[in-house]
């Protein structure tokens, strides 16, 4: 293995954490504040690459795309939150599971209605097309690279907004005690729908950003749905900072291993059954590190709470 293919396998494993941070930090935001295990974070995500896909082909622009998503995904949230998510705050998780289920397959069965079953195409941007030069003489896309750099600063924003602006005391202060900020004076029914469309418009902007690396479908954020929760669960619960911990420890271990356990394997293995086995290790190698790290840290790396 070549020093050149070890830096773009390591690139491509932060490129992937990056956007599990910016579908997981919305939804551990939502669950740290509000309480609330929402499984159609996913179908946020497909609602902001699907208004980016139709707004880049009206207008050929991409970043008025990026803006749609945003906007789409933040206004979906909105929506979502006042007209059924309210209702659930009072009821146990498992109301809240249903409910979101059925979210699911309402937004799955309407977006095919009104795009159809066929996928949509994203291009990247001219400015971000081409490649970077890596050591050892191998090419990385600038598209990638910027995917990186954009959840970087996401990251720091998010820092910046819960930790020294006002809206971010009120976040704080509703997850440690909502029924005194309420008594307080604070809106929470308002805070809640800010906070709800914040996490929705991260997770459309993950959709959006990934959408020019794979097609736009119907039951695209159902896969990566999954690997935010591992995310939310290794980093802890509520916790900015672990979920972008947890997502480049997941983004980097996964990619690592679809890499680099079929060619160890093949030492010892022939090489079609090592590609086999190494597949099927790989997949569920992000699940054996969540398991060890709950058995030492319960809480996750940064539980937000004790």
């Amino acid at each position: 293995m070549t020093i050149a293919l070890a830096i773009e396998q390591l690139l491509n494993g932060l490129q992937l954490g990056v956007m599990l941070f910016l579908m997981a930090a919305g939804l551990t935001l939502i669950f740290g504040v509000m309480g609330l295990i929402n499984l159609a974070h996913g179908s946020l995500y497909m609602v902001g690459a699907f208004a980016c896909a139709t707004i880049a082909a009206w207008t050929g622009s991409f970043w008025l795309g990026l803006i749609a998503s945003l906007a789409a995904a933040a206004a979906a949230g909105a929506i979502i939150e006042l007209t059924v998510i309210r209702r659930l705050y009072d009821r146990d998780h498992l109301d809240q599971v249903l409910a979101t289920f059925a979210l699911i397959l309402i937004f799955s069965e309407g977006t095919r209605w009104i795009f159809g079953s066929f996928p949509l195409y994203l291009d990247i941007p001219p400015l971000l097309q081409g490649a970077v030069a890596l050591p050892g003489g191998a090419e990385y896309p600038l598209y990638r690279l910027a995917i990186i750099a954009v959840g970087a600063a996401v990251a720091v924003g998010l820092y910046l907004l819960i930790s020294k602006t006002r809206l971010g005391m009120r976040i704080r202060a509703g997850e440690s005690d909502r029924e005194m900020i309420g008594a307080l004076g604070v809106d929470i029914r308002t805070l809640y729908t800010v906070v709800f469309a914040l996490g929705s418009a991260l997770a459309g902007f993950a959709g959006a950003m990934v959408g020019a690396l794979q097609s736009v479908q119907v039951g695209m954020g159902e896969p990566v749905l999954i690997l935010a929760f591992v995310v939310i669960v290794i980093g802890g619960i509520g916790s900015i900072k672990g979920a972008l911990i947890g997502a480049i420890l997941v983004g980097v271990v996964d990619t690592l291993g679809r890499f680099l356990l079929p060619q160890i394997l093949a030492v010892l293995l022939p090489p079609a059954q090592a590609g086999l086995m190494g597949g099927a290790l790989a997949s569920m190698l992000i699940y054996i590190v969540m398991a060890v790290i709950l058995a030492v840290k319960p809480r996750g790396l940064f539980a937000a709470h004790g």
